[in-house]
């Protein structure tokens, strides 16, 4: 049967009952302050103090064009990312999009696994080894074996968990006004360790492995509604609604952690965090004696959020590249192959914490990971998103098109600055 909107959560844009109609773009806003963005968070915040809180305001407008746009291809194609541009570009590109994301995922996961088990040894003495090999199988199960619709409510509810960090902010004595005019007037000294931080700000706040997911997931909507793709005005304001209100969720976490970090571990100066105790500091304000529970409880909600989304954008890249059946609506039986991609994702992840990496530092070197991934495959958005050929009358306009592109040039030419700074 046909529906006048493939949402049925989002039949309406405004009223009572928003969060229910929240789609893909909570998830997504929420799964990008997953571990590693709270790690990299709090390490440039330690480091840098309040200077580098501009690029909060910057990033947020070009995530929303991001998000926007790969939503905006989900929505009125049907089609995931990795299936257009298998569609639209040579085989070689397509391979090229699909390694990159992998590459940046699976380290990604191996981070956030280590993360996790890091921060729950700050309340029990349970061996490194057994708490990431327990993460990796309860989150592996969880997401072959429950169905999506279900499955999406969880981790709709999991996005509460990040909410303490701009709680913490109203315990804190901090000058608002050097905040305000570190947050409004950008500098950024050109540096090797001042560049690579903003990398790493821009590589967690504007990820690869979103892009795949996002539109992902706006099909796997459809399919889930059992709706009929009918493209107009109300869907694509409402999909901008449901981006815009994950994205900002997500960026105001990021700003909270950066504000909160740099007025209680780096308030007598740059610090380096390197270990789970020295990040859980700053939700002493907070939670006093407790605030390593509270961090443990942040870092493994958000750790339970994010990983399946990581797993699962990596899945469906490979799988539309390879022409698999996909998608997490499906059971194991009828997508095995899809299913197999996202164990095996969880299971490099695994790999990674069997040779000694330190979890902390990990986070903040996946982040500069995903920020040298995201440059080419935010063109390839870019080129798709404008393009009449794949989405008709419902193509970029041209302030999401410019967003778009300032995004590529911006987080493509911060390597090249990288390679000349002192």
């Amino acid at each position: 049967m046909t529906k006048p909107e493939h949402h049925h959560r989002r039949a309406r844009f405004r009223g009572s009952g928003y969060f229910r109609r929240l789609g893909p773009g909570i998830v997504t806003g929420a799964a990008d302050d997953d571990p590693s963005g709270i790690g990299t968070y709090s390490q440039v915040g330690a480091a840098t103090g309040f200077s580098l809180l501009w690029t909060a305001v910057v990033a947020l407008p070009l995530a929303m064009a991001v998000q926007e746009a790969t939503a905006r291809l989900g929505l009125v194609t049907d089609k995931g990312l990795a299936a257009l541009i298998k569609t639209h570009f040579s085989r070689k590109v397509l391979l090229f999009a699909v390694l990159l994301v992998t590459l940046a995922n699976t380290f990604n996961i191996g981070a956030d696994i280590g993360s996790m088990a890091a921060a729950t040894q700050l309340l029990v003495p349970i061996p490194h080894l057994i708490l990431v090999v327990g993460f990796t199988a309860i989150m592996a199960s969880l997401e072959v074996f429950i169905p999506y619709h279900r499955y999406s409510k969880v981790l709709r509810w999991l996005c509460f968990s990040i909410v303490a960090y701009i709680i913490v902010l109203f315990f804190l004595k901090v000058s608002w006004g050097d905040v305000l005019h570190h947050a409004l007037v950008p500098h950024m000294e050109f540096s090797r360790t001042q560049i690579a931080a903003v990398i790493a700000i821009f590589g967690t706040t504007i990820s690869p492995y979103l892009f795949f997911w996002q539109a992902a997931e706006e099909v796997e909507e459809i399919n889930e509604s059992g709706g009929t793709l009918v493209p107009n005005r109300l869907n694509i304001n409402s999909m901008r609604g449901d981006v815009v209100a994950g994205m900002t969720s997500g960026v105001t976490v990021m700003f909270a952690i950066m504000v909160t970090a740099a007025a209680t571990i780096g308030k007598n100066g740059s610090i380096q965090i390197s270990t789970a105790e020295q990040a859980a500091e700053a939700l002493r304000p907070l939670a006093g004696n407790l605030a390593g529970l509270l961090f443990t409880v942040g870092i493994v909600g958000t750790g339970l959020l994010a990983i399946p989304v990581l797993a699962g954008s990596t899945a469906y890249a490979v799988s539309e590249a390879f022409g698999w059946r996909e998608g997490l609506g499906k059971k194991l039986s009828q997508a095995k192959a899809f299913y197999l991609v996202i164990v095996f994702s969880m299971l490099g992840g695994l790999m990674m914490n069997l040779f000694g990496l330190n979890a902390v530092r990990a986070l903040y070197l996946s982040a500069i990971l995903n920020g040298l991934a995201a440059p080419p495959l935010i063109i390839l958005v870019w080129l798709l998103a404008r393009s009449k050929n794949v989405l008709g009358e419902h193509r970029s306009g041209k302030v999401s098109q410019t967003g778009l592109l300032t995004a590529a040039i911006i987080s493509g030419g911060l390597p090249i600055l990288l390679i000349f700074a002192r």
